[in-house]
């Protein structure tokens, strides 16, 4: 097969910052490969997680090494093309545009989109959450207030765990809610800004503000006190930091509720359906996430979205320069659509 990738930026109509940082811009990769005519597209977002780094130039350096490894092979030999790029050490987010772009390609061939190949319903989809992101009350407020009015949404996603500590995590959080309808369901990810203390004061509080679940409550490396949190909160644990692939999953199972993936994190389609299995075994909920990724990319997870129990795939909602069109936005759900495959074209096309 060939294969192609080029670089493009995409930029946010809000800033989003989390515990660790901001992030205002990023520059992320599109991977098309081509085989009998078929062209298939995947998406690769750069992330950082601790230690664990993957930026947008080592992907570049790591796709000019996998196309030698693909241009021999065919699209449908997945299997192997999963196992040779994990032998050479390639980036997850860049397994996961080349994953992403082989099911869009077989969906081609064969003319159905992947939701479909499934066996999947979409009206099994549920509402997806918008984020809010850290930031001063009043500034809070109208990310509410605009995340309302552009999109209606069902539920928002609040970014606490501040560096100002749980004091500030407080009084924005009672801003959100504030100016939120009694309606939209509210859920709390503190990006692992918590410590154990902090963890299990803040998750009694925000029980009785009627929060869902909290996601991620203490940070990457701090699995061993979860059970302690899992035993003291009243209210549902879900990781993200602390679970990359399906091999993650059982080590978590007597100690959260729920686990959530991202295309970039875990690898792909095919990963993300082994951590879907392997956590309904384990008796685990699923959430859907993701990092800065264009329609492409979320439009893949969307065709996967009816086994996931939350999700939370708003990202490129918040772009002012989204290049492709694919999952629409249906009363507070990302919906994948008819055409074959992903589903996604340029929005230059669609014009």
């Amino acid at each position: 097969m060939r294969v192609w990738y080029e670089t493009f930026t995409v930029n946010k109509r809000f800033p989003l910052t989390i515990s660790r940082g901001t992030t205002a811009q990023t520059t992320n990769l599109w991977l098309r490969v081509e085989a009998d005519g078929i062209e298939g597209w995947g998406e690769a977002s750069p992330f950082s997680i601790g230690t664990y780094r993957e930026s947008t130039e080592a992907l570049l350096e790591a796709a000019g090494r996998a196309t030698a490894l693909l241009e021999p092979l065919h699209p449908l030999q997945r299997h192997r093309i999963e196992q040779l790029l994990k032998e050479h050490g390639v980036p997850r987010a860049l397994l996961a545009a080349v994953d992403i772009a082989l099911h869009d390609w077989l969906g081609k061939a064969v003319g159905l989109p992947l939701w479909k190949l499934w066996g999947l319903e979409r009206e099994q989809i549920v509402p997806t959450t918008v984020t809010i992101g850290i930031n001063p009350p009043e500034v809070a407020r109208q990310r509410v207030r605009d995340w309302l009015a552009l999109t209606s949404a069902k539920a928002l996603k609040v970014k606490l765990g501040s560096p100002e500590g749980i004091e500030a995590d407080k009084a924005m959080f009672e801003a959100v809610r504030e100016e939120s309808p009694e309606s939209v369901i509210l859920r709390v990810d503190a990006n692992g800004g918590w410590n154990l203390q902090d963890a299990v004061a803040m998750c009694r509080w925000l029980a009785e503000r009627g929060v869902e679940y909290v996601e991620q409550p203490l940070p990457k490396g701090m699995e061993e006190a979860l059970p302690e949190l899992y035993r003291l909160s009243p209210l549902p644990i879900f990781v993200d930091e602390s679970c990359f692939t399906s091999s993650d999953v059982a080590n978590l199972a007597d100690r959260v509720h729920g686990v959530n993936l991202k295309m970039m994190k875990c690898g792909g389609l095919s990963e993300a359906m082994r951590i879907v299995h392997t956590a309904r075994a384990c008796g685990l909920q699923v959430m859907f996430g993701c990092y800065s990724d264009s329609s492409l990319a979320i439009t893949a997870a969307t065709h996967l979205s009816p086994l996931a129990d939350h999700l939370d795939l708003d990202s490129h909602l918040n772009l002012l320069d989204d290049p492709f069109v694919g999952a629409t936005l249906q009363d507070g759900r990302i919906v994948p659509n008819d055409l074959p495959g992903l589903g996604v074209r340029r929005r230059e096309d669609t014009a």
